[in-house]
């Protein structure tokens, strides 16, 4: 889409443009993220629920049919801005459940993440351009023909559109759990306890001191550890399709858009069968910190393998490219939904809402920062192919690895508070 919107002027230049498109999303989200989360525990969780659907319905279908390079930016930050739904969703798995279950209702929200981060880039492989893919079915001069990336767009908005409609039968969690009526006096104060520590507030007939959420260091380190690895998983999912795309003179694979959208398919099943029959059992087992820190551990030889993969033949770069691609997405998966259930265990749930729109709003900026990163990066890397120290493709792995080591670090003490229940950990 970059190429042809013709802001880029080199081929070599496209990763550092689609970068910043990428991160308009992030950067829309990390403004808005925490007041949503506010408002979620005051009004609800459904009505922001359904706002932020309504929003992808809208600002998706827009950004298929964006005409250049400005609008398809601005289109991406007025939809991250506006969709506030990540952040009560985990509010919502952790309240429509029993605690027993809580490790499955966060697993299936990272699986749909995942899901989606994996099947959006398969769709958009396959249904691309239909045009020229299918001119049997789609004339060139068709609506389809003159806006080339609408069609995959709006088959995501038709879909969010069906989910809008479903969101009627949807209940209502944010009360609950509540012992009583006098206890929904907490939400009022909330606000302020991002602000004011020291707040009192009445509760029950007596004076009850909440915690500040940015005093709450078990959350806080949670959320950083989750910032770490967020931020990874963007710069990986922005470089892999680059890289994937990109000529082997350059250190890729040469694949085609549809190639790489089949890998990814593959990947986004797996998330799915992983997510429902293998990772809740990991999780007890092993806990949410001991999984996170195995998962972490295990990606980095994956991640050194990659640059290496250009050097194979069909068949034998397919197959292991998506034996790499399904191991490497569901350990990181594993990850994410380990800091879940940190975070949302680490605070009361008149407090969830915020405290999972501060996470959205610290994941959001680095999220923002690593598609234009990894963008720049690896436009720079495909221009130092005779380097001495891991020339071309390398370097961008080898730093994709540094920064999985650094968020395999901060999952231990002294940086890593944790409940008294995960001590065993």
């Amino acid at each position: 889409m970059i190429r042809d919107l013709n802001v880029a002027k080199r081929t070599e230049d496209i990763g550092f443009y689609a970068g910043f498109v990428g991160a308009s999303f992030m950067l829309g989200r990390c403004l808005t993220s925490t007041a949503w989360g506010i408002m979620a525990d005051r009004i609800g969780r459904k009505p922001v629920v359904v706002f932020g659907i309504f929003s992808v319905v809208v600002f998706n279908t827009l950004f298929g049919l964006s005409v250049s390079y400005w609008m398809a930016i601005a289109t991406r930050f007025l939809l991250g801005a506006l969709n506030g739904l990540l952040g009560p969703i985990k509010a919502y798995a952790i309240e429509v459940c029993r605690p027993e279950h809580e490790a499955l209702a966060l697993s299936l929200v990272s699986t749909a993440w995942g899901i989606g981060l994996i099947i959006g880039p398969a769709l958009g492989g396959y249904l691309a351009m239909p045009a020229e893919n299918f001119p049997n079915v789609f004339s060139p001069d068709s609506l389809f023909g003159r806006f080339p990336y609408f069609l995959p767009c709006l088959c995501t908005s038709a879909f969010a559109a069906a989910v809008l409609i479903s969101c009627i039968w949807m209940p209502e969690t944010l009360h609950k759990h509540k012992g009583s009526e006098n206890e929904n006096q907490s939400i009022e104060g909330l606000e302020a306890h991002l602000i004011d520590p020291e707040e009192k507030v009445e509760e029950s007939g007596s004076l009850n001191t909440k915690k500040s959420l940015f005093k709450n260091w078990p959350l806080m380190s949670s959320i950083i550890v989750y910032c770490i690895f967020s931020f990874h998983d963007m710069a990986y999912t922005e470089v892999f399709s680059l890289w994937a795309e990109s000529d082997k003179k350059y250190g890729g694979l040469s694949l085609s858009s549809e190639d790489v959208g089949q890998v990814l398919a593959v990947t986004g099943a797996s998330l799915l069968v992983y997510q429902l029959f293998l990772y809740p059992r990991i999780n007890k087992i092993l806990g949410p910190i001991n999984s996170s820190r195995i998962a972490a551990i295990l990606c980095i030889p994956i991640l050194f393998a990659y640059p290496y993969m250009t050097y194979l033949s069909e068949p034998g770069l397919s197959i292991i490219l998506n034996i790499a691609s399904v191991i490497k997405n569901n350990l990181a998966v594993t990850i994410i939904t380990g800091t879940f259930i940190l975070q949302n265990n680490a605070v009361p749930q008149d407090q969830r809402g915020a405290a999972n729109g501060l996470s959205m709003t610290g994941m959001s900026f680095f999220k923002a920062v690593a598609p234009a990163g990894a963008g720049i990066v690896f436009s720079w890397a495909q221009k130092r192919q005779h380097g001495f120290f891991f020339p071309g493709d390398q370097m961008v792995f080898f730093l994709l690895n540094v920064i999985e080591l650094l968020g395999f670090i901060l999952t231990f003490k002294p940086f890593l508070a944790v409940l008294e229940q995960y001590n065993r950990n």
